[in-house]
């Protein structure tokens, strides 16, 4: 996990929201991410989908039987089913995504009976580290908002 918050704050460097993920078999990593989707121009470039692409692309194959994901936050709906559809075995996360989480907190595809597969879930590692993460970066942003605001810019 402490990986996935080093690539957390790499997001963070650049101005992305700071989520990091990191995906691990037969201990050792095979592909890492952070959020990208600002940079890309890709809404499709969260942290998680950017670590199965590097770690696919890694084995040689789509499927990531027996891969640990580990991720800052809680992943979304869509990144939730990129687990399943890679085959993912396990995944550990940090803090609870409260308003998008899909994996507990609003959905639960990774358990989902519909589906052909389970993710088996581990929440809570590091939680404190990565929901300050979070929280510091988005007073931040509503501190910058705020002065451009207060500077007489108008909003888009």
């Amino acid at each position: 996990m402490r990986c996935a918050l080093a690539q957390a704050h790499q997001a963070q460097l650049e101005d992305e929201v700071p989520v990091g993920a990191v995906i691990v078999l037969d201990n050792r990593i095979i592909g890492t991410g952070y959020n990208r989707p600002i940079s890309l121009s890709d809404p499709t470039a969260h942290a998680e989908i950017q670590a199965i692409r590097a770690a696919a692309r890694h084995i040689g194959n789509y499927r990531l039987t027996g891969a640990t994901l580990y991720v800052t936050v809680e992943p979304c709906a869509m990144c939730a089913g990129s687990l399943v559809n890679a085959r993912i075995a396990r995944l550990v996360y940090g803090t609870a995504d409260l308003r998008a989480g899909g994996i507990e907190s609003v959905f639960r595809i990774a358990d989902c009976s519909s589906l052909n597969h389970r993710v088996e879930v581990t929440s809570g590692v590091l939680a404190a580290e990565a929901r300050t993460l979070m929280q510091l970066f988005f007073q931040a942003r509503r501190a910058s908002r705020s002065a451009d605001n207060d500077s007489g810019e108008s909003r888009p």
